[in-house]
């Protein structure tokens, strides 16, 4: 059985050797760098299966700065650690690309839960017969996990298209907050919040133009639903 492995970007001293022990233990192979530019060479170089990133770092490049840039090569799972508890910084590290987030100080026994549940989102799916959803322009193929507006590729990443997966298997049936994040973030997620950024962030590559969202349907107070027709 292959052991996944995580890198670590976090320059706190103290919370390298709590994290590296623990997750050690637990039986992840880590990593750990401590400046995003190191992060970015050890993430092209080896792949690593998720990123656990601190978003305060030394020098010229703070951990949304970094996400940003990884962001426009890879889709490697990150959850954020940050110790500013503001709804402002929680969006922006979603926007950015976070799979998730965490707020210091954390128990342990809850990050390894986290990093568990990314990974388990992030592991191809299972899916024995091809099957590829229409709507309008928009192409989405379950099995390879590959969205086309007619010929052009859509980048998503991993728990963008996981979201988009569940709202389409259950195409214009409304799905509510509730239901998402079981579906997507796993049990125990309560934060709507992480269901409303990556939807905005799946509706905006999925429409085009200024005119109202065609497939990506709020339902305020209850949640989403997939319009397979674009009319």
């Amino acid at each position: 059985m292959n052991q996944e492995r995580i890198l670590i970007v976090e320059d706190d001293p103290a919370m390298q050797r709590l994290l590296v022990s623990q997750l050690t233990a637990r039986g992840f192979v880590v990593r750990l760098v401590d400046n995003g530019p190191a992060a970015l060479a050890l993430v092209a170089a080896e792949r690593p299966d998720l990123i656990l990133l601190d978003i305060t770092l030394p020098g010229g490049m703070n951990g949304l700065e970094f996400c940003r840039e990884l962001r426009t090569w890879s889709s490697v799972p990150v959850i954020l650690v940050t110790a500013a508890d503001t709804p402002q910084t929680k969006v922006v590290a979603l926007e950015l690309g976070g799979d998730d987030y965490l707020i210091k100080p954390f128990h342990v026994g809850e990050l390894v839960a986290r990093i568990r549940a990314v990974l388990r989102r992030a592991a191809p799916a299972s899916v024995p017969d091809r099957e590829v959803i229409e709507a309008g322009d928009i192409s989405i193929d379950l099995t390879s996990r590959e969205v086309r507006r007619g010929a052009e590729p859509i980048h998503l990443t991993k728990i963008e298209f996981d979201l988009l997966r569940e709202l389409v298997i259950h195409r214009d049936t409304v799905l509510t907050y509730e239901h998402l994040l079981e579906a997507v973030w796993g049990p125990g997620n309560s934060d709507i919040r992480l269901v409303h950024v990556h939807s905005c962030n799946l509706r905006r590559k999925l429409e085009q133009g200024p005119t109202s969202p065609r497939h990506i349907l709020a339902v305020p107070g209850v949640g989403y639903r997939f319009r397979s027709s674009s009319s």
